[in-house]
């Protein structure tokens, strides 16, 4: 009985540690969390561009609204997740080029949400490196239509959604939702 009593607490132990586990890959969805945050707080005058096809409409929004907005990027797969992030591998590179660090998470498996996610970084001789940009590529199936997501997260300054719509038989339709907060004017 002493025996069994040991290797289900073991086997209890080993689940609780697996369940638990985070990959070591940048935090995508706890960072724009936090620039929401930061936007929510702020006295940021905010516009929202949508354009759909070539006609483009502009307005003011309230930062109220801002986290709605935000949530094709909030409501994403979390990668640092293991259960998520185990489905994905990690590549690192530098574009000396640009003076940037790209790091890149692309699915090792089919059927998944996220087609891939990049996040650009400017390393800074104080070693607070800046992150500068954030792109996620999503597919979904979306009342029988398919959903191709293109996301780009400028850091402190905007955020712009591109959806792709595939439905059966009809022409693709496209719309660019861009959100700007704190764009200095040329």
């Amino acid at each position: 009985m002493k025996k069994i009593f040991v290797i289900a607490s073991a086997m209890l132990l080993l689940f609780a540690c697996k369940s638990k586990k985070k990959n070591d890959y940048f935090p995508v969805i706890s960072f724009i969390n936090s620039q929401v945050k930061h936007v929510d707080t702020s006295l940021y005058r905010i516009i929202k561009v949508v354009t759909v096809d070539s006609t483009s409409d502009t307005t003011f929004i309230r930062r109220e609204d801002f986290r709605a907005l935000a949530k094709d990027f909030l409501e994403s797969p979390d990668l640092t997740r293991y259960s998520i992030g185990k489905k994905y591998k990690e590549e690192k590179f530098y574009d000396q080029s640009l003076n940037r660090v790209i790091f890149t998470y692309t699915p090792i498996k089919n059927n998944v949400e996220v087609l891939s996610e990049q996040v650009t970084i400017a390393p800074t001789l104080s070693g607070e490196d800046e992150v500068k940009s954030i792109i996620i590529e999503k597919m979904k199936e979306e009342d029988g239509s398919m959903l191709h997501q293109r996301l780009l997260w400028q850091v402190d300054e905007s955020f712009q959604v591109v959806d792709i719509i595939e439905k059966n038989g009809k022409p693709v339709s496209t719309k660019k939702t861009e959100v700007i907060w704190n764009r200095t004017e040329e």
